[in-house]
C-alpha cells in the first residue's frame, strides 16, 4: 500500500524510506523532489529499495537564504537518518570493521538529468576501505570504490581539475599494458589512490577528508550549491523550471555493482523512449557503478536478447548473461508502469546476484514516442483519452513538425553510430560549446561535435541543430539531454577520431575540419558528408489520433498568424481555424512594390500619396484574395499598416534614384523629406493607426482592397470569408472612432459597387497600457480586441525586445522574472493588465471578440492563461497551431 502524502512541518527536514519505512511518497514532489518522493514510493509498495533518506528542497531554499549555511537542527535530523540506514542495514557509517557507505544524490522536483551533483561510495577513508575489503572479501573492489570516490568528491565537493586524476588512470593502464579499468587489479587500484590522495593535497592544500561526517556535509553542501551551477541554470531556463523551487538531497545506502561477474548496474525503460515501442528498452554493464553506464566511460551492452540481436551485437544481453535476475527486473517494470500509469525510467544495480532499484521518474521521450506512448496507453485502458492528451509535452510537438531526410536523396555516409535521438539535421561542424552558441547567434546551423558531451555542454547543445559523439550509449548524457530537447543526436560513433585542439575528427580515412557541413540522422544513427535534401513531415497515426481527442475538450479556438499563401496553408494544414494576425507590412516590402511604397511615403501631399496608392490597391487586393480563398469560411484578422514609415525608407544611391524616377522628383529633394520623416524613437512615433489619422487615404486603401477581395472570393467560392479590420496601436475611444469610419465608408463604397454585402468586424489591437485601462470606452466603438502581447510587454515593462536578450538571461537568473517575458507571458503585469481590458472590454460590449496574437499564442503557459481569461482563441505562427491547440486542451482540462 503506498503512503498518503505527507505534511511539511516547518521544523522538520529529513524524510526516511526504506527497511519497512516510508515517510512519503509520489504525492510529495514537491517537498522530497522526484527522486526522494518515487524512493519512498517504491520503498513503500515493497520493492527491494536500499535504505536512506531525503532532506528536502525547504532545505535547500532555507540554505540560500541563511548563506549557504546549514541549521543546527538539521544535523540531529541528518543523524537519525543515518541511524535508520545503520539500523536497516546492519553496518555503521564510518566503522572501520564493517563500514556504511552511502550515496548522495540530487533530487529536483522536475527531472534535470545530468544537471546537479552526485557524490558515491561516501564514506570511504584509509580505515574504512580495509574493512570493505575484508567485509566483502574482495580487496580489489574496495580499493576501487576508493579511487571512484577520491576523484568524484575532489571534483564535485573539493572543485578540482577532474582531468589530473582521469590522467593518472590512463597513465596506470598504460603502464599495465592495459585498455579497460576491469583489468586493473587490487594492488594498481591501490597504487592509484596513493597518486590521487597526492593530487588532492598539491592542489588542495590538505590531505582529503578522512572524516566521514566532514565528508557527508560538504558532499551534502555540494549538491545543494550545484543547483545554482551555470548548467543547472541555463537547464531551468531552457526547460521552464522556477528557481525557487531548489532541489532536495537523498542519502542512501551503497549498493555495488562493481563487486565482480556476478555484479550490475543499469538504466532501462519500459518502452523505448525514441520510438515508444512496447518493449524493453536500456543497456547495462557487469561490474561496473552507475556513472560509468551514463558518462560513456565505457561501451555498454544491451538488455534484452532482441535488442542485441537487432543491432547486430556480440557482447551478451543482460537477459542472456543473468537471465534470473533479469526476470526480477521485468516483473518490476510491468508492476512500476502499472503503477504509476506512464512509461517509467529506471535505474538499477545488481550486486552479487541480488536486484536493487535505485530510481524510478517518468521517462523522458521524443515526441514521436510521447505520443505513440499516450495512444497506446489508453488503448490498453491504462489511462483515458482525456488523459492521454494532458500527457504529451506541447511544445515536444515542435519536433515532429519540420522535415526529415528524404530516403531518395543521395547520401555519403561516412560513419555508422547509434540512433540516440530522431530527427535529422545538417550543419557546420563545430567541437565545442561555445563555439556552438556563436556560431548559432551569427545564423549558423551547426552539428556539435564531442567524444562525450557533459552538462557543461548544455547551452551548445541547446544552441546546435544536432549533436554527434564519439563515445556513449543510448542513454548516455547525450542522449538523454538531446531527446529531452528535441534535438537530433547520434551517439556511440566508435570510429570517429576528435581532434578538438586542431577541430577536425577522422574517420574512415577522411578528414572533416570545423566549418565543413555535415549530416546526422538521429533515426539510424548515420553520419553523412554534405547537406542532405529533407521531405515534409507526416501528420496522421497517432499525432491525428491525439489532436482529435485534444480537439473534443478545448474551448479556446485557435488561429494562426500568417500573411503570405504558403504560411496560410500550413496552418490550415496544421488545424488553423481562421487568422488572427496578417501583417499587411510584410507585403510591403516585396521587391515589386517597395518602389511604391517608398513614393507614397515620400510624397508631400495627399496627391502624390494617393498616387502611389492606386498602384498598390490591385497587389494588396491579390494578397487577400489569395488568403481569403485559403481560408473561405473563416475569420481572418488583418492589421491595418502598423510600422514606422522609416522602415520603408531607401537608405542607398540607387534606391534613392529609384524613387525619383518614380515620382519624378530629384534625389536632394526626396534626402530632405526622408530627413524629415526620421523619427528619434520610431517605434513609439509615427506608427499604427497615428498613421491612419494623419493620412487615412492609406487606410481608405487597405480597407478597400480587404472588401474588394473579399466580395470577389464570396462570389466565385460561394463560401464568404469573415473579415476582420484591426486597427493598431490604438490608445483612445476617438483615434478608433475616426479610423472605423474611414474602413465603414469603404466598404459601404465597395459594397455599393459590387451589389453585394459580406460581414465584417473592426477592432483593435491592444498593445498599449492606456488602451488596456480605457478599455471599456474603446469597446463601446471596436467590435474586438487582439491583445498585441510583443508590444504590449515592451510598452508595459519599457523594455524593447530586440535589445533585451543582452540583460534578460540576468533577469531570469536572479529570479527578476521567473521566464523571459517575450517567451513566456509575464502574468503578473502584463497578465494583469490583459485580464483588466477583457473585463472592461466586456463591459463596454458584452458580445467583444477576444483573443491574443503575439509570439505568446504559442507559448503553453500563456495559453492556459488565456484559457483562465475566457477568451476566445490564441493565434500562433503556423508550425506552432498544433502545440497551441494540444496546451488549449490541456488548459481546459485543467480548468
Amino acid at each position: 500500500m503506498a503512503s498518503a502524502a505527507v505534511a511539511e512541518t516547518s521544523d522538520r527536514y529529513v524524510y526516511r524510506f526504506g527497511g519497512g519505512v516510508s515517510d512519503g511518497g509520489s504525492g510529495d514532489k514537491n517537498l522530497l523532489g522526484g527522486k526522494g518522493a518515487n524512493l519512498a514510493e517504491m520503498a513503500s509498495i515493497g520493492l527491494p529499495v536500499p535504505p536512506g533518506f531525503t532532506i528536502s528542497t525547504a532545505m535547500c531554499a532555507r540554505y540560500y537564504d541563511e548563506g549557504q549555511a546549514f541549521p543546527e537542527s538539521l544535523r540531529a535530523e541528518v543523524a537519525g537518518g543515518i541511524a535508520h540506514i545503520e539500523a536497516v542495514t546492519g553496518k555503521a557509517f564510518g566503522d572501520p570493521a564493517n563500514p556504511l557507505l552511502v550515496s548522495v544524490r540530487s533530487g529536483a522536483r522536475a527531472s534535470m538529468p545530468g544537471m546537479m551533483d552526485t557524490v558515491l561510495n561516501l564514506g570511504l577513508n584509509d580505515e574504512t576501505v580495509a574493512g570493505l575489503a575484508a567485509v566483502s572479501g574482495d580487496p580489489r573492489f574496495a580499493w576501487d570504490s576508493y579511487r571512484r570516490f577520491i576523484q568524484m568528491y575532489s571534483d564535485v565537493v573539493l572543485e578540482l581539475d577532474h582531468g589530473a586524476f582521469e590522467e593518472a588512470l590512463e597513465i596506470a593502464k598504460e603502464d599495465k599494458g592495459v585498455s579497460l579499468d576491469t583489468e586493473l587489479s587490487a594492488t594498481d587500484w591501490e597504487a592509484l589512490v596513493r597518486q590521487y590522495k597526492a593530487i588532492v593535497e598539491e592542489e588542495w592544500g590538505k590531505p582529503f577528508p578522512q572524516d566521514v561526517h566532514e565528508q557527508l556535509w560538504g558532499a551534502v553542501g555540494a549538491v545543494f550549491g550545484s543547483w545554482q551551477s551555470e548548467r543547472a541554470k541555463v537547464y531551468r531556463r531552457l526547460n521552464g523550471i522556477p528557481g525557487e523551487w531548489g532541489t532536495a538531497v537523498n542519502v542512501q545506502a551503497m549498493v555495488f555493482g562493481n563487486m565482480g561477474e556476478t555484479s550490475a548496474t543499469g538504466v532501462a525503460f519500459t518502452r523505448d523512449p525514441s520510438k515508444g515501442d512496447r518493449a524493453y528498452y536500456g543497456e547495462y554493464l557487469i561490474n561496473a557503478q552507475g556513472e560509468d553506464v551514463v558518462a560513456g566511460i565505457r561501451t555498454p551492452q544491451y538488455l534484452t536478447k532482441a535488442a542485441r540481436e537487432a543491432a547486430n551485437a556480440k557482447p551478451a544481453s543482460m537477459e542472456e548473461a543473468m537471465p534470473q535476475v533479469y526476470g526480477e527486473l521485468a516483473k518490476v517494470f510491468d508492476l512500476l508502469e502499472t503503477h504509476y500509469r506512464d512509461m517509467q525510467d529506471i535505474e538499477f544495480t545488481v550486486e552479487q546476484g541480488k536486484l536493487w532499484m535505485l530510481q524510478t521518474r517518468a521517462g523522458k521521450r521524443t515526441a514521436k514516442a510521447a505520443l505513440k506512448i499516450a495512444v497506446d496507453m489508453a488503448a490498453e485502458g491504462l489511462i483515458t483519452e482525456a488523459e492521454a492528451v494532458a500527457r504529451v509535452d506541447p511544445s515536444a510537438l515542435d519536433q515532429l513538425l519540420h522535415p526529415t531526410l528524404d530516403p531518395a536523396a543521395p547520401r555519403d555516409v561516412i560513419a555508422k553510430g547509434l540512433p540516440a535521438s530522431p530527427g535529422a539535421a545538417s550543419g557546420i561542424v563545430v567541437f565545442d560549446a561555445d563555439t556552438a552558441e556563436k556560431r548559432a547567434e551569427m545564423g549558423d546551423a551547426v552539428i556539435l561535435v564531442r567524444t562525450e558531451t557533459s552538462p557543461e555542454d548544455i547551452h551548445g547543445m541547446h544552441a546546435a541543430r544536432g549533436i554527434l559523439t564519439a563515445r556513449g550509449g543510448m542513454t548516455s548524457h547525450a542522449a538523454v539531454v538531446a531527446r529531452g530537447m528535441g534535438r537530433p543526436c547520434v551517439s556511440g560513433v566508435g570510429t570517429l577520431a576528435i581532434d578538438a585542439k586542431a577541430k577536425r575528427f577522422r574517420v574512415g580515412g577522411r578528414e572533416v575540419g570545423e566549418g565543413d557541413v555535415i549530416t546526422i540522422d538521429g533515426a539510424t544513427g548515420e553520419v553523412m558528408l554534405g547537406e542532405v535534401a529533407t521531405v515534409e513531415p507526416e501528420l496522421a497515426g497517432d499525432f491525428g489520433t491525439l489532436m482529435v481527442w485534444a480537439d473534443k475538450v478545448r474551448r479556446l479556438k485557435v488561429r494562426t498568424n500568417a500573411e503570405t499563401p504558403a504560411d496560410c496553408r500550413t496552418a490550415r494544414q496544421f488545424g488553423a481555424e481562421g487568422i488572427g494576425l496578417c501583417r499587411t507590412e510584410h507585403m510591403f516590402f516585396d521587391a515589386a512594390r517597395i518602389t511604391a511604397v517608398r513614393q507614397m511615403i515620400l510624397a508631400e501631399d495627399e496627391k502624390g500619396r494617393r498616387v502611389a496608392l492606386e498602384k498598390l490597391l490591385p497587389e494588396q487586393r491579390d494578397d487577400f484574395r489569395q488568403i481569403f480563398e485559403i481560408m473561405a469560411g473563416l475569420p481572418v484578422t488583418i492589421r491595418l499598416l502598423d510600422p514606422p514609415l522609416h522602415e520603408f525608407l531607401p537608405h542607398e544611391e540607387e534606391e534613392f534614384a529609384e524613387v525619383a524616377k518614380a515620382t519624378g522628383l530629384g534625389v536632394e529633394a526626396l534626402r530632405r523629406r526622408a530627413a524629415e520623416l526620421h523619427e528619434f524613437n520610431p517605434m513609439l512615433g509615427h506608427r499604427g493607426c497615428r498613421l491612419g489619422v494623419t493620412y487615412p487615404e492609406i487606410y481608405e486603401m487597405q480597407a478597400r482592397a480587404i472588401f474588394e477581395a473579399a466580395v470577389e472570393v464570396a462570389e466565385t467560392s460561394g463560401d464568404a470569408p469573415i473579415p476582420e479590420v484591426m486597427v493598431p496601436l490604438v490608445g483612445t475611444r476617438r483615434e478608433l472612432e475616426l479610423m472605423k469610419t474611414v474602413i465603414d465608408k469603404a466598404a459601404e463604397a465597395v459594397f455599393a459597387d459590387k451589389g453585394r454585402r459580406i460581414d465584417y468586424l473592426v477592432g483593435t489591437m491592444i498593445e498599449l497600457p492606456r488602451a488596456a485601462l480605457k478599455a471599456r470606452e474603446i469597446a463601446e466603438v471596436g467590435e474586438f480586441f487582439s491583445f498585441g502581447t510583443n508590444d504590449l510587454t515592451q510598452t508595459t515593462l519599457g523594455v524593447s525586445r530586440d535589445d533585451a536578450s543582452r540583460f534578460l538571461t540576468a533577469y531570469v537568473d536572479k529570479g527578476i522574472y521567473a521566464k523571459d517575458p517575450f517567451v513566456s507571458l509575464d502574468i503578473d503585469g502584463v497578465g494583469e493588465l490583459i485580464a483588466m481590458a477583457a473585463e472592461r472590454g466586456r463591459a463596454g460590449r458584452p458580445d467583444i471578440k477576444l483573443g491574443i496574437c503575439g509570439e505568446h499564442g504559442g507559448d503553453p503557459a500563456s495559453i492556459a492563461f488565456c484559457e483562465q481569461l475566457g477568451l476566445d482563441y490564441v493565434s500562433a505562427s503556423p508550425y506552432r497551431v498544433p502545440i497551441a491547440r494540444l496546451a488549449a486542451a490541456q488548459a481546459a482540462l485543467k480548468g
